[in-house]
């Protein structure tokens, strides 16, 4: 058998030049898409990818066809990256109802474990829209998480607590102002609401004492007891809560026929007796104190964001807490209702707000009957151009109250949300989010990954940051979450260091 003749071919010396090769073979004179192959031809095992940019439609515009839709809208405050595709992701409540009919609503619940980023992420959203002209309002600010914020945008910071400053629930705010250049059907409503709001208020802090609402005669008695008031001082004085007591101590006839204690003083004394010592106890002798019974120490102005700085209550004072942040509330809305009174009169410029509501828990469970109160708050006067932010820990807070029926109206909250952020959140916490928002199952992995808890960092000897630090997963309806990471900028870091006490 006749031998084979074998080709071999020479490897490629140090000498060899692409180019010196020979030109008549076509696979030798050319590159591959990685380079000249072979030794000394330089080719490269790994190719960088085409840079990219993100623009809107009118910007790129001119670079068809080479543009790509993004996943997400590119309206809104710049949050984050997507977590999937690292595009940018624009979004918060005001501009997604406003400006892409996202949202049937512009509000937002958010929640997430302790520590993972809940308040940057509502901070965040507050810087941006500020940029925007829409004014951040926090209602009670507990650690504080925004105080530093809202100083650095030029907004008002209100401290209230012991010793520090008094908020009057029986004053009117703005509303008293903004009804005397009002006439007509919008004076005649705005002062139905700032009247509901004092009513709903003083309700609110005989429950908290109590742990369970006033009776129906109680609360008819405190509705005729403000109007009597009101009679009496009308725009010359401020009325507090010492002189609500007094026109309860003096029966006049309107309370007593409202009271039905048929001619009989001895009856109307037993009727009222309950209440009186109720409202006795807020006048500075109670668990309350007098943070409420005094004349308002700053009021708020509406022209600018506005925080209510209440970090100096103490964990403790559980009771305390949950008042001061129920009357921020109270409070906030109704300068918030006189604002919008006012513009839709055309006597001031149309304001946008963007209202934070966080530490939701510490109110729902000061006390039964509290969830009515938050309800009743959130829902009056709530006109377009208003977002509401409403932040807690877990679905489990609000699933912790005492009755089915408050149970219920608090799951509404984040139902009626139109948006819901989520932070990391434990395994247990699934099926009761699962009740109210829909998540695949990819989305509850990636969930209860978040809530990880943190490593030990031997290089540095200290703890190593949660694996769900700055992750939000975004859901509006049945639409896929948006997963997205939420990293600080060098100016926004000064205004989001929360251990301060800890820094030397």
């Amino acid at each position: 058998m006749a031998p084979r003749t074998v080709k071999t071919r020479r490897p490629a010396e140090a000498g060899d030049h692409p180019k010196a090769r020979e030109a008549g073979d076509p696979r030798r004179s050319q590159p591959t898409a990685r380079g000249w192959p072979g030794r000394g031809g330089g080719a490269v095992g790994y190719v960088d990818p085409a840079p990219e940019w993100r623009g809107t439609s009118v910007q790129v515009c001119g670079l068809w066809p080479f543009g790509a839709g993004a996943g997400t809208p590119t309206v809104g405050v710049p949050l984050g990256r997507d977590l999937d595709s690292g595009a940018t992701v624009c979004c918060d409540p005001v501009s997604w109802f406003q400006r892409t009919g996202l949202l049937a609503n512009p509000s937002m619940f958010v929640l997430g474990r302790p520590g993972l980023g809940k308040s940057t992420v509502v901070r965040r959203m507050a810087l941006g829209l500020s940029g925007y002209g829409v004014h951040p309002l926090v209602f009670g600010d507990l650690k504080p998480d925004y105080v530093d914020l809202i100083r650095a945008i030029g907004g008002q910071v209100i401290s209230l607590g012991r010793g520090r400053g008094h908020l009057n629930v029986l004053d009117p705010g703005e509303s008293t102002s903004a009804a005397a250049r009002l006439t007509g059907a919008a004076r005649r409503q705005l002062l139905a609401g700032t009247h509901s709001r004092r009513l709903h208020m003083v309700s609110a802090l005989v429950t908290i004492l109590r742990s369970e609402p006033p009776s129906d005669r109680e609360e008819t008695l405190l509705a005729a007891a403000l109007d009597i008031l009101d009679d009496r001082h009308g725009t010359q004085r401020t009325p507090v809560l010492a002189d609500l007591v007094q026109v309860i101590k003096d029966a006049p006839e309107p309370l007593r026929a409202v009271a039905l204690d048929r001619g009989d003083i001895t009856r109307y004394w037993d009727i009222t007796e309950n209440l009186e010592a109720s409202l006795t106890a807020l006048l500075g002798d109670g668990l309350l104190g007098d943070s409420f019974a005094r004349p308002t120490t700053e009021p708020m102005k509406l022209d600018r964001p506005v925080c209510f700085d209440i970090s100096s209550i103490d964990d403790s004072e559980t009771l305390l807490q949950a008042a001061a942040l129920l009357s921020c509330w109270s409070y906030g809305f109704g300068a918030v209702s006189a604002a919008h009174a006012l513009a839709d009169a055309g006597l001031e410029p149309q304001r946008n707000y963007f209202l934070v509501m966080d530490e939701l828990w510490r109110v729902l469970q000061a006390g039964r009957g509290l969830v009515d109160r938050v309800n009743a708050l959130t829902r009056l006067d709530r006109q377009r151009g208003v977002g509401l932010a409403m932040v807690t820990h877990t679905i489990g807070d609000l699933l912790a109250l005492p009755t089915e029926e408050d149970r219920i109206k608090a799951k509404g909250f984040v139902e009626r949300a139109g948006m819901v952020v989520c932070a990391g959140l434990p395994p247990a916490e699934m099926p009761q989010l699962g009740q109210v928002v829909e998540l695949t199952e990819v989305e509850k992995r990636l969930l209860v990954d978040w809530s990880t808890p943190p490593a030990w960092d031997s290089a540095r000897s200290r703890q190593a940051d949660p694996p769900g630090l700055g992750n939000f997963l975004v859901k509006v309806g049945s639409r896929p979450g948006i997963p997205l990471h939420v990293d600080l900028t060098p100016g926004e870091l000064a205004v989001n260091n929360t251990n301060k006490r800890w820094n030397k």
